[in-house]
């Protein structure tokens, strides 16, 4: 069923879309090739992509790890609940949909403190008959009210798959390893992580000027090393999953990332350099690439 959060008024709603300030969701389905988003939101966006041409990967990559980690912890070990923080605006392939499409009779529980996802959340309830969706209009800050929200949806005494993809990069380290601490610890022994993080261990010149882009703009972004974010497992007592923390184009490839639209030609030559994002195609990407570290544990 739906959360509470979708019965607020349209007006409301309005009122707290910000649209002088980029926000990182509505800069990510930019990249995405969305449509909910503002001009704001795609000058963030294209000052990005002018910093790192080839940044999009980053973000491309982030989401074809979730799609192959959520694959993966459906159909190989079960996991048939998920609790998705940070979830961005709707796109192609949600949790709920690949979870459902593996076990139809999967949970997911989103959570964004975006009003813009917000308006455009019953999108991400169109649950199977026999699955279950919810939305959470949450702040990540505030992890004790996102746990009694999804305890409406999920079954916390069952195991549970928490999502935290590109989004802690957003949250200082003092506040960033409690959260996750208190949300690890409300679930059940077999629950597991599945965390992304950008990092500038592997390509720090192109992620430190798109790092600057983002500052610039007041957003928080936190670039951590390789050992500070197997720190989110380790320190909360998780076993690390095969292959480790790795680059998200490294993490269990399975040669099925999607193939971009096709291209009318001499179409893309009307286009600015952010529109041709969705056109292009990810499979060429190399290890020069990529800033974006991927990994999932397990809770004993």
């Amino acid at each position: 069923m739906p959360g509470d959060a979708l019965s607020q008024d349209p007006a409301e709603l309005r009122r707290r879309i910000d649209t002088t300030r980029a926000h990182p969701a509505r800069v990510y389905d930019v990249f995405l090739g969305g449509k909910d988003n503002y001009p704001v939101d795609r000058a963030a966006a294209a000052a990005a992509l002018a910093a790192n041409p080839r940044g999009y990967l980053d973000v491309r990559h982030n989401r074809d790890f979730l799609r192959r980690a959520v694959h993966t912890l459906t159909g190989e070990e079960g996991i048939h609940q998920y609790l998705d923080i940070g979830t961005g605006l709707p796109t192609q392939e949600n949790v709920h949909q690949i979870a459902q499409r593996i076990a139809p009779d999967s949970r997911v529980v989103y959570v964004d403190n975006d009003p813009v996802v917000l308006a455009h959340a019953r999108a991400l309830l169109t649950s199977g008959p026999r699955g279950r969706t919810d939305y959470i209009d949450a702040d990540l800050h505030d992890p004790a009210r996102i746990l009694e929200a999804a305890a409406r949806t999920l079954d916390l005494g069952q195991p549970v798959a928490l999502v935290l993809v590109a989004v802690l990069h957003f949250v200082e380290d003092e506040r960033a390893y409690p959260i996750v601490r208190e949300l690890i610890g409300a679930l059940p022994s077999g629950s597991r992580l599945v965390l992304s993080h950008l990092t500038e261990d592997l390509n720090p010149e192109n992620v430190r000027a798109v790092q600057r882009t983002y500052t610039e703009r007041g957003f928080t972004f936190v670039l951590r090393t390789k050992a500070e974010v197997e720190r989110f497992l380790t320190g909360n007592g998780l076993e690390v999953d095969e292959p480790g923390v790795v680059p998200a184009h490294h993490w269990r490839p399975d040669g099925a990332a999607p193939a971009p639209e096709p291209a009318e030609a001499g179409y893309l030559d009307t286009l600015d350099d952010i529109e041709k994002v969705r056109y292009c195609d990810i499979n060429d990407v190399t290890d020069a690439d990529i800033n974006v570290y991927a990994v999932t544990g397990r809770k004993p």
